[in-house]
């Protein structure tokens, strides 16, 4: 089994072949690269500020991160970010009780062992009351990465949950105007309350047709460009197509002639939430310099609390969230990918096993 390495700072493992390198945190469990070899870009977001362990963060010795409750998952976070078992807020009682935002998975030490080819990841959310095993395998030649995670339920009750890959995409791979996104989506819906305090352009609560977003001012944005503005931000939920076995979305540098995304199965993950940051926010860390899009493909369509979430219920007739019965486990698996294209793929195909193909 390989040792333990420093990235950027922090304790984590990476297995690799002569294509690319992936690397994940002890801490947090974030899939912090996928590293094109190539090209020498990892498509993944780095924040802008040093990150530090989690289990090193207090509030009062380390203002930088913020005041307010996700400071701590701020603090740490990179890359592939497992939120597990909200999406998003904690309610009043739950953050009094010690619940952070997006669940426990991004912030408690995780397990971490890998070899030449394949990565083993395990956590207990004691919070939750939840175990995680979560296995990465490379091929000895391929740009895939297959991925899968098999969560149990420890305690006596069955479980209302959130579970969502927060995939985030950042520099030099991300790029104002440049960068596209492809993704097989349907009906899409704007965050229901104001982003950022009101700063987003985005028309709160709008209901669209992936990719063009209403805009405040009834103008019409296209999301599968990152936008050229100076400053813009905004987060929409996509239901991914019904009629289809498999979801994915695919980003495309020009610059690089690099395609980067995930497929997974829809009836595991029938939601895509796509988080755009170019730096609109002007609090710390973020301050005005960050670029971010996040591809966030999960069971719930919006950021909210659990008990917003179960009252939801659902969205344009698909459940909001998922049940984990008692005493139970559930597995699923997807595939991560970054390879060459010299075009903007028109869509991936992916049989649940095997190398992922892009079709142009």
């Amino acid at each position: 089994m390989s040792k333990q390495v420093l990235y950027r700072g922090r304790r984590a493992v990476h297995a690799e072949n002569e294509r690319i390198r992936v690397t994940v945190t002890a801490e947090g469990g974030h899939i912090a690269e996928l590293f094109h070899k190539h090209s020498g870009v990892n498509p993944l977001w780095m924040p802008p500020w040093d990150s530090m362990e989690p289990s090193q963060y207090r509030r009062e010795l380390h203002p930088q991160f913020g005041p307010d409750a996700e400071a701590n998952l701020i603090a740490g976070i990179m890359g592939h970010n497992l939120c597990l078992d909200t999406f998003g807020a904690p309610s009043a009682e739950e953050a009094a009780a010690g619940m952070p935002v997006h669940g426990e998975a991004p912030v408690v030490p995780w397990e971490v062992e890998a070899d030449a080819l394949s990565i083993q990841q395990r956590a207990v959310f004691p919070l939750a009351q939840m175990r995680m095993q979560r296995d990465l395998q490379l091929t000895e030649h391929g740009a895939t990465i297959q991925i899968e995670e098999r969560l149990e339920n420890l305690s006596p009750t069955d479980r209302a949950i959130a579970w969502t890959q927060h995939v985030t995409l950042g520099p030099p791979f991300l790029e104002r105007g440049v960068t596209r996104f492809r993704l097989n989506a349907t009906r899409s819906k704007v965050l229901e309350s104001e982003f950022n305090g009101g700063l987003g352009r985005q028309t709160a609560g709008a209901e669209f047709v992936w990719p063009l977003c209403p805009m405040k001012g009834e103008k019409l944005e296209d999301l599968s460009v990152f936008p050229l503005a100076e400053a813009s931000g905004g987060y929409t939920a996509h239901l991914m197509n019904p009629a289809q076995e498999y979801a994915y979305f695919v980003a495309w540098s020009q610059r690089y002639r690099l395609a980067a995304g995930y497929v997974w199965r829809r009836a595991d993950f029938p939601w895509l939430g796509r988080w755009e940051e170019n730096c609109l926010r002007t609090q710390t860390p973020w301050n005005a310099r960050t670029m971010a899009c996040g591809m966030e493909f999960g069971v719930s369509p919006m950021l909210e609390s659990r008990r917003a979430m179960v009252e939801r219920g659902s969205l344009f007739e698909t459940p909001a969230y998922r049940w984990l019965p008692a005493k139970s486990q559930v597995a699923v698996r997807y595939c991560a990918f970054v390879m060459e294209a010299m075009a903007m793929p028109a869509s991936v195909y992916w049989n649940g096993k095997g190398d992922v193909h892009l079709a142009f």
